[in-house]
């Protein structure tokens, strides 16, 4: 390990490692510091959408994902309250022309960081980050094999989780939204279903949502959305496995759903909430993906936001020298398309999971209007944040009220 770096990544995850490559790759002397000698399987996200696959293949890793651990499918299926709706074809209805990505989180990452390090990039795994100071050259103290490092850098990429202590330590400015939701999720093998597509079933009456993402192989993620005072929703741990089935099969109102599957992961629920910073850069060090913002994962756009602020800081740090000013337009730009994923967000969980007369009307009203012309459902979360309309008349349009 040397002293001066010019980039240091806290965390070599998606962010952080495929930030990595893309610096490493324009020349960039990079260190990655990654706590975890061998990734493990934690419930994270694992569906990456079309401008979540667009992201990836401006930062050159899509080709990589698909050689190493990727499921590309075109299909996107919904169902509410147990009703198909018309299959949409994805690449066919997004700028991208791409369907969606799957992988096994821990397998993404493994490729990612050798990635990273085939680049060029410096990679000290079993390491801890035990202290940054911000400022014209930042420094970390790295505690790794028993003996303590300071390194400099002309900056730090945060990219330590949903978590993320260099938020605090650093004295960004957090926000949260109120609790509202919370998601399940398990790994399956054996799974009997079409792994062409993504499933996803509403089960309007109950205020729940399941969904199934085939990885290939008979391999897929399931996942269970609920309300957070939806109590029989906090499931967690062995025991709790065949309710969780149980909860996807009444949800997608098919008791066929998960037939003679067998669990191959953990199982744990955790809270939905929305976390971000304010302005993610200051002093030499800049936060990505969910140290930068996490959307609640109901909503399927974790990996977009990750992979599309390394692109971002990418683009800002390769196209000006001054790296001060590349990391605040990169600020200004992750809070621009943070903000309009979490406006869209909002409307869909008032849409799909509030409950009392006045949210069934408001679903009635909505979901007549987009039967009748299906382009007013706002596509932010397949199409990405370039795409979608925030507008006050686009939120009426949504819901059917204009």
């Amino acid at each position: 390990m040397d002293t001066q770096y010019d980039i240091v990544t806290v965390g070599g995850g998606l962010g952080g490692a495929a930030l990595a490559r893309a610096m490493a790759e324009h020349g960039a002397k990079v260190l990655v510091v990654e706590r975890e000698t061998a990734f493990r399987d934690r419930v994270r996200g694992e569906m990456a959408t079309p401008w979540a696959v667009g992201e990836a293949e401006a930062l050159g890793v899509r080709g990589l994902l698909l050689d190493e651990c990727a499921h590309e499918a075109s299909g996107w299926d919904q169902y509410i309250n147990g009703m198909a709706q018309p299959r949409r074809p994805l690449p066919e209805t997004t700028p991208q022309g791409t369907g969606v990505m799957t992988f096994f989180h821990p397998h993404m990452q493994e490729a990612l960081i050798q990635a990273a390090a085939d680049a060029g990039a410096e990679v000290v795994r079993g390491a801890s980050v035990r202290e940054v100071k911000p400022g014209e050259t930042p420094s970390v103290t790295i505690e790794h094999g028993g003996a303590t490092n300071d390194v400099r850098c002309r900056m730090v990429a945060g990219t330590d989780g949903r978590n993320s202590p260099l938020r605090k330590s650093c004295g960004f400015e957090e926000r949260d939204n109120p609790r509202f939701l919370q998601i399940g999720g398990l790994l399956f093998e054996d799974v009997d279903m079409d792994e062409t597509a993504m499933h996803l079933w509403w089960d309007i009456d109950a205020l729940r949502g399941a969904y199934i993402f085939p990885q290939g192989q008979g391999k897929a993620r399931a996942y269970v959305s609920t309300r957070v005072d939806d109590a029989d929703g906090r499931l967690s741990g062995e025991r709790d496995v065949s309710r969780f089935i149980d909860m996807v099969r009444s949800v997608s109102r098919r008791p066929d759903v998960l037939r003679g599957v067998h669990a191959a992961g953990p199982l744990a629920t955790f809270d939905g909430t929305d976390s971000w910073v304010v302005h993610p850069y200051r002093d030499g060090v800049a936060l990505l993906g969910d140290a930068a913002a996490t959307s609640d994962p109901s909503w399927g756009q974790g990996l977009g936001i990750t992979l599309r602020s390394a692109r971002e800081l990418r683009d800002q740090l390769v196209a000006d020298d001054d790296w001060d000013a590349a990391g605040h337009r990169y600020a200004r730009n992750v809070d621009d398309f943070v903000r309009k994923l979490l406006e869209v967000e909002a409307w869909f969980g008032h849409l799909f999971y509030d409950a009392g007369p006045e949210a069934d009307e408001r679903r009635g009203r909505a979901f007549g209007s987009w039967e009748r012309e299906p382009e007013r459902a706002n596509d932010l979360f397949m199409s990405g944040p370039d795409v979608g309309d925030v507008s006050e008349a686009s939120r009426k349009r949504f819901f059917g009220e204009d």
